[in-house]
């Protein structure tokens, strides 16, 4: 198995062990042994929920910097609509796109009008599909990688559909290299991202194909200098237009954004990981067999939640509606045109090619007898546990911590509940194993 790539990172000078990001996890793959929080590869699925809760800023996403723009010859910045509501309601998408190019980007590409287009290549997809039902977006990676690690069974509910991203990059790279009669090796594309996952989704695709985009710079990272050069760009230098926004594709940043635009019946929108999983447990159960389309996000409310953001979720939600009902008064919509997306559609324009494979997490053991073995070994000593699951021990529930003590990666003593004797104690082979520190 591949090893995974790591979208964020402990600084061990900051980090004090103080438990709130291995609680926040919703994938347990945090383990805080020696004082020092570490991720487990396997167990982790990019979503940033670490990020924010941390009281001493020691998680940090590992986005790329602004140095890796010299690495081209020229660069394009393509924004996700997310980045439209971190603003005053004043400023407006055609401001914000001008002032991208004013900190350091040659060009900007507006996903907007891509997320139109796969917007109406959804609508041909559900209307052509006779497979599994629901269908669950792909827009969010962090959902992806949680359907391969935690529900394989539905990895032919995926969409297969190319994420507007994706789309986005490829088209723009094909514009500039015949403009500028450059190879596309010397486009660099990158994505101003809401959250880290975007990260992996370049580095490491959740299926086959290499990724267009050159790289993901957060959110967080350009709203400084992005909001000086808003204050000083003048109108009359604007190389982009209001009457270019698509409607629905600025939908795209909020949950419920696609449903809700393009009316689409027996949908249903769901964002949050522990809301996420309940609704996976119900389709594994075959309780939404009725619904064809599900929209989910990872981060509350879309990707106006998400973790690389600066303003508050609910303000930035509200703005991406008073922005949609700003275009309709204006009567600007810019909105695809059906019959083309549904020519581009037959001709496979949108098709991303992916096969999604699981992500198994780590086996207790290589071999199958060992493993079960060691299985009976961790339901057994999980058993004698205070079943409390508060945390101190540096796991997060009583259960993850009987698994980490087979595998020789922490001792049972370092439950501090049996260690003061308000317990059964037990031995276990991880007893004089103490391991961790950060990764």
């Amino acid at each position: 198995m591949t090893a995974s790539v790591a979208t964020v990172r402990v600084d061990p000078q900051k980090c004090r062990g103080r438990m709130k990001c291995l609680r926040a996890c919703p994938a347990q793959a945090i383990r805080v042994r020696n004082g020092k929080a570490r991720f487990l590869a396997d167990r982790c699925i990019h979503c940033g929920e670490c990020i924010p809760v941390c009281p001493n800023g020691a998680i940090v996403a590992l986005t790329n910097p602004f140095g890796e723009l010299t690495k081209f010859r020229y660069t394009v910045a393509i924004p996700s609509p997310a980045l439209y509501a971190q603003f005053g309601r004043e400023i407006l998408p055609d401001k914000i796109l001008n002032g991208i190019t004013t900190i350091g980007f040659d060009d900007t590409y507006d996903q907007a009008q891509i997320c139109g287009m796969v917007s109406f290549a959804i609508q041909e997809f559900l209307r052509d599909h006779q497979g599994p039902r629901p269908i669950i977006s792909n827009a969010c990676p962090v959902i992806v990688h949680l359907i391969q690690v935690k529900y394989p069974n539905l990895l032919g509910h995926i969409l297969p559909l190319e994420v507007p991203r994706e789309i986005a990059a490829r088209e723009i790279k094909k514009v500039k290299a015949r403009q500028y009669e450059l190879p596309e090796s010397q486009i660099g594309a990158f994505y101003l991202t809401p959250c880290p996952s975007k990260m992996v989704s370049i580095r490491q695709p959740a299926g086959q194909r290499a990724s267009h985009l050159d790289g993901a710079i957060a959110i967080a990272d350009v709203y400084g200098p992005l909001r000086a050069a808003l204050e000083s760009v003048p109108a009359e230098s604007y190389r982009r237009s209001l009457e270019n926004i698509c409607i629905l594709g600025i939908g795209w940043a909020m949950v419920g954004g696609i449903c809700r635009t393009l009316r689409l019946r027996n949908s249903l929108a769901a964002s949050g990981l522990p809301e996420i999983i309940r609704v996976f447990d119900d389709i594994e159960r075959g309780k939404l067999n009725n619904i064809d389309f599900i929209e989910a996000y990872s981060c509350p409310q879309g990707c106006v939640g998400g973790s690389l953001t600066v303003e508050n979720v609910y303000v930035s939600f509200n703005k991406i509606l008073k922005l949609i009902e700003t275009l309709e008064y204006e009567k600007i919509k810019a909105c695809p045109d059906v019959r083309e997306v549904r020519r581009l559609y037959r001709e496979g324009y949108f098709s991303s090619g992916e096969k999604h494979e699981p992500r198994p997490i780590r086996p207790l053991d290589e071999n199958l007898s060992r493993a079960i073995s060691l299985r009976k070994e961790k339901d057994a000593l999980c058993r004698t546990l205070p079943q409390i699951d508060c945390g101190a021990c540096g796991a997060p529930t009583c259960l993850a911590f009987a698994e980490d003590v087979v595998r020789g990666e922490c001792a049972v003593e370092q439950c501090p509940v049996l260690a003061a004797g308000r317990g059964p104690a037990r031995s276990g082979p991880g007893d004089n194993a103490l391991q961790g520190g950060p990764s």
